[in-house]
């Protein structure tokens, strides 16, 4: 019983196969740009091809993500709280809470038996602490969005950014760039505002360990480790959390088939 997830995010589309032991038999990860259901199609056909698999192998096929509605070959779309919430639980059976930053909203879901969602918190109105923000900037600072985490490590120093406002908190980086102020001290300034607005999402769910973080900002090492410092707990996170999503999908995928 072969099923496939796919999360047409915002930023990025990801896939993931799942075979009949329940291990992932290929994944793939592809900028969405302007056209999300050309990405889809894209992803799908990459996510099969590194699995060795044609259409006619697959059973069936579970879409989330801004572009669910929009992929052909869905069999069902399912909301991205959802498949969050099951792809933690398949890798991780024992979480409660799920801090997940992705390119462009962030959300705390709590979790209970089976992985079930027992209530969420979504920010999507403002991209300060999100993926987008750290990208806006990255390009400020000139740099690799992918290196601001290992900036972020060369000093145990930071500066604080007091706007949360995308626009504001770019203006302030530049400001403090022509004042000469260290980089690698603006990064982990700019890393306690992403902490600061995760903290708040949870704080209005209520914090209950273990916790995991999704989300391409996951990979961020810098953020990983400001949010564990200031939280006071380790944060479970999957090898390649940006595929969260799309593996709780192909999950669900699965358990529609098996009670057919």
């Amino acid at each position: 019983m072969i099923t496939i997830g796919i999360d047409s995010g915002s930023l990025a589309t990801k896939g993931v196969v799942l075979g009949d032991d329940k291990k992932i038999l290929g994944s793939a990860i592809d900028l969405t740009g302007g056209r999300s259901r050309k990405s889809g199609e894209r992803v799908y056909h990459q996510v099969l091809d590194r699995a060795g698999l044609s259409e006619q192998d697959v059973a069936f096929v579970v879409t989330t993500g801004y572009g669910r509605d929009n992929l052909p070959f869905s069999g069902k779309n399912v909301t991205e709280i959802t498949c969050h919430a099951a792809g933690v639980h398949f890798l991780f059976p024992d979480v409660a809470t799920i801090l997940d930053i992705g390119g462009q909203d962030s959300k705390v879901i709590r979790i209970g038996n089976g992985g079930r969602v027992e209530n969420f918190i979504m920010n999507d109105k403002c991209a300060a602490g999100t993926g987008r923000f750290l990208e806006v900037i990255a390009k400020a600072l000139e740099v690799r969005l992918e290196d601001l985490g290992a900036i972020s490590q060369q000093t145990d120093k930071n500066v604080e950014i007091s706007s949360m406002c995308t626009v504001f908190a770019e203006t302030e980086v530049v400001s403090l760039v022509a004042e000469d102020t260290p980089v690698p001290e603006i990064v982990r300034g700019v890393h306690n505002v992403i902490v600061e607005r995760g903290e708040i999402l949870l704080g209005k769910i209520g914090l209950v360990e273990p916790v995991a973080m999704s989300g391409g900002v996951a990979l961020n090492i810098g953020v990983v480790k400001a949010l564990e410092k200031r939280l006071g707990l380790e944060l479970r996170i999957a090898e390649n959390p940006q595929l969260t999503g799309a593996l709780g999908a192909a999950v669900i995928a699965r358990n529609l088939m098996e009670k057919r």
